[in-house]
C-alpha cells in the first residue's frame, strides 16, 4: 500500500510541475508580429538580413576589414545592405550618417540604421532587425546580434537613420 500512495504521490506531483512549466520559446518574429504588427515587407526585409547574418555571424572585427576574415561596423552593414536588398551605402560610419532622415526611437523598423557615439571620436552603426536587437561586427564579439536595452549599448544609443521606405507609404 505504501509503494501505492508513492507512486500516486509521484504522479500528482509530475502532473502539478508540468502545469508549471513554460511554453517554448519562439524563434522572435512572433513575439515581432505581435508587438510592431509587421508587415509583409518588413517581415521579408527581417528574413533576408537574417540570412545575412547567418553568413557572417561571429566573424571577427577589423578595423577597415571588408571579409570574412574580419570586418569593422560599417563595412557590414555595407555588405547587409547590398546582400539583403541590393541597396549600395556608402563606406563608412560618417558617410552612412549622412544617409537617409533621422528617426525617433520609437519609430524604429527593421531595416534602419542605428548609430551609437561608443568615445568621444567613435561612432559605431548597425542594422536595427527589430525587437530592440540590432546585428552589428562588435570590437570584441565580431558580428552579433545585440539588444538596444544592453545598458552599455542603451548608454551609448545615438539615433536611427531610415535609408529605404516601405511600399506601403510610397
Amino acid at each position: 500500500m505504501n509503494n501505492i500512495t508513492s507512486q500516486l504521490t509521484l504522479v500528482t506531483l509530475l502532473v502539478i510541475l508540468s502545469g508549471c512549466s513554460s511554453a517554448p520559446k519562439n524563434n522572435g518574429i512572433n513575439e515581432l508580429v505581435q508587438n510592431q504588427q509587421m508587415t509583409p515587407f518588413h517581415a521579408e526585409m527581417k528574413d533576408s538580413f537574417m540570412d545575412v547574418y547567418r553568413t557572417w555571424q561571429g566573424a571577427p572585427y577589423r578595423l577597415g576589414g571588408t571579409s570574412l576574415n574580419g570586418i569593422d561596423c560599417s563595412a557590414f552593414v555595407q555588405v547587409a545592405f547590398q546582400d539583403a536588398l541590393q541597396l549600395s551605402l556608402p563606406r563608412t560610419t560618417k558617410q552612412q550618417v549622412r544617409v537617409g532622415s533621422e528617426l525617433d526611437y520609437s519609430e524604429a523598423q527593421i531595416g534602419d540604421l542605428v548609430f551609437f557615439k561608443t568615445s568621444r571620436s567613435v561612432r559605431h552603426v548597425g542594422v536595427y532587425v527589430g525587437s530592440k536587437q540590432f546585428m552589428h561586427a562588435s570590437t570584441s564579439k565580431g558580428v552579433i546580434i545585440s539588444r538596444l536595452d544592453n545598458p552599455y549599448w542603451a548608454s551609448k544609443f545615438w539615433h536611427f537613420r531610415r535609408v529605404i521606405a516601405s511600399p506601403e507609404i510610397n
